[in-house]
């Protein structure tokens, strides 16, 4: 099962990553786009060459037309895309000055208390999401510019917040085994390097 959820891991990380991509994109089009339209809107651009200015401008550069509001869903996507990755491998921050000095027996206890927390909070979030799309669908809120209906980021993050909350479950499950059986399940390095 290990195999799947990494695979599965991954491939949501994969997917934050191409959003961000986009996104990065996005912002350096809007960017790019806003300031072209100032320097077309400046006196200098107007003296010189101002049918050319007119003729670009009437192109409509300019920034794009809700860029805050598909940054902001995609920025969401992203963060919950990658919870599942950082979970699998214990990529979460965490303070071990303390902890690495315990004997294998409190350390695996710590990790068992620790993965079980995690996967409470990650349903919760999930549900969360879930009962704020709902509320948002029921609603037919929209952002204001775009007038893209709110709940459609609520769906898209949900993805991400669903399978990280898989993944928890599955890493709490497996924890649990381990404690029940002495034997070590999951993989060695399942912790990252922090």
């Amino acid at each position: 099962m290990y195999p799947f959820f990494l695979t599965l891991s991954r491939g949501m990380a994969w997917l934050g990553g191409a959003m961000l991509l986009v996104l990065i994109l996005l912002v350096c089009a809007s960017v790019l786009g806003r300031e072209a339209n100032g320097l077309l809107h400046a006196d200098a651009a107007q003296a010189l060459a101002p049918g050319l200015a007119a003729w670009v401008l009437g192109l409509g550069i300019g920034p794009i037309n809700g860029d805050f509001e598909l940054v902001e869903a995609g920025i969401a996507f992203a963060i919950f895309a990658f919870l599942p990755l950082c979970q699998i491998t214990g990529g979460h921050a965490s303070v071990d000055i303390l902890t690495q000095r315990f004997p294998d027996m409190i350390s695996r206890g710590l990790r068992l208390v620790t993965d079980i927390v995690f996967a409470a909070v990650l349903v919760v979030m999930a549900q969360q999401l879930w009962l704020g799309m709902l509320s948002k669908k029921a609603s037919g809120q929209t952002t204001f510019l775009l007038e893209m209906p709110v709940w459609w980021a609520y769906a898209l993050s949900m993805t991400g917040a669903v399978a990280a909350a898989v993944v928890a479950c599955y890493i709490a499950v497996e924890r649990l085994r381990e404690a029940a059986t002495g034997r070590t399940i999951l993989p060695v390095d399942l912790e990252a390097d922090h």
